[in-house]
């Protein structure tokens, strides 16, 4: 068995970012499973992982950590000479490359979620109709967001600098979500911005992590 583990669905966007961080560094892991949809990230035994009732939740031998973000610094940190390196040595590009991590937690994750949740989630996932409101108010905030991704993108190859670090690799779940909404067109309207998503999503190790949210989405429709 492998001395990594993580705790939670293959089509949770957070999820999707730890195993996304753990194939580009090329390590064994195992998913245990979470259902999401019937709220067992809600209840004991998992809480116990995760206080906060959600996922992913990870072990890597006695070390327990939950906050995708932190678990996938973590994996970057402790396995540097694995894989792809998703950082820089250089304290000065470094920083820069954290920048761009807290812009994507703080301006583009809280917009592209909202987008993703009233485009994808409910409308493929539970069913419900979009609230074209809702839509209407956060696109405006969400193509900010993309204008100023398209300047930096003028004069960085990636967000994080002149490689793919995990500045870039955070935002895959939910770039990739949204692609397969009406959303689209806010990324192909900005060519750098469709240039730089057509290279992350086209990375082998996300096509591994693409791979398995469909197997999990296919799971689901048999039960």
């Amino acid at each position: 068995m492998a001395a990594i583990k993580v705790h939670g669905a293959a089509y949770s966007t957070a999820a999707m970012r730890v195993l996304a961080t753990l194939h580009e560094k090329d390590l064994d892991y195992e998913l245990l499973h979470v259902d999401m949809l019937s709220g067992q990230h809600k209840k004991e035994p998992y809480v116990s992982y995760n206080p906060f009732g959600q996922v992913p939740a990870f072990e890597d031998g006695d070390l327990k950590l939950f906050e995708s973000r932190a678990i996938t610094r973590y994996i970057s940190q402790q396995y540097a000479d694995m894989g792809t390196a998703l950082g820089f040595a250089d304290p000065k590009k470094q920083a820069v490359s954290n920048l761009w991590i807290e812009v994507e937690a703080h301006h583009f994750d809280p917009n592209a979620q909202k987008l993703n949740f009233e485009l994808s989630v409910k409308p493929k996932i539970l069913g419900l109709e979009t609230d074209q409101a809702v839509v209407a108010e956060y696109e405006p905030k969400f193509e900010k967001v993309l204008d100023v991704y398209e300047e930096r993108l003028s004069v960085a190859q990636y967000l994080g600098g002149d490689s793919f670090t995990l500045a870039d690799l955070h935002h895959l779940p939910t770039v990739q979500y949204l692609l397969g909404t009406s959303a689209k067109r806010l990324f192909e309207s900005r060519p750098r911005v469709s240039a730089w998503v057509a290279d992350i999503t086209s990375r082998p190790s996300w096509i591994k992590v693409v791979d398995l949210r469909n197997q999990a989405f296919n799971s689901s429709k048999k039960e």
